[in-house]
């Protein structure tokens, strides 16, 4: 699943506590989900997390290599 998608299936509060627990703006995180702003590696890390994997790494920046620290962990 995609940011974008994950965020319109909640609402507007859900989206504030979401935001909260990853660290970050639900500005922000709109602005992940449009493209317009690059996901941090900790943001990626802490999205992938807070939406119980629904959200991965990879897709928030696939530029990234998570096979390696997948495989290190």
């Amino acid at each position: 699943m995609d940011l974008h998608q994950f965020l319109a299936e909640m609402s507007r509060k859900e989206r504030e506590k979401f935001a909260k627990r990853c660290n970050t703006t639900p500005g922000h995180l709109r602005n992940v989900s449009y493209g317009y702003r690059t996901c941090a590696e900790s943001l990626a890390i802490a999205i992938e997390r807070e939406s119980r994997r629904k959200v991965r790494c990879e897709r928030l920046r696939p530029d990234v290599d998570w096979a390696y620290l997948r495989r290190s962990a």
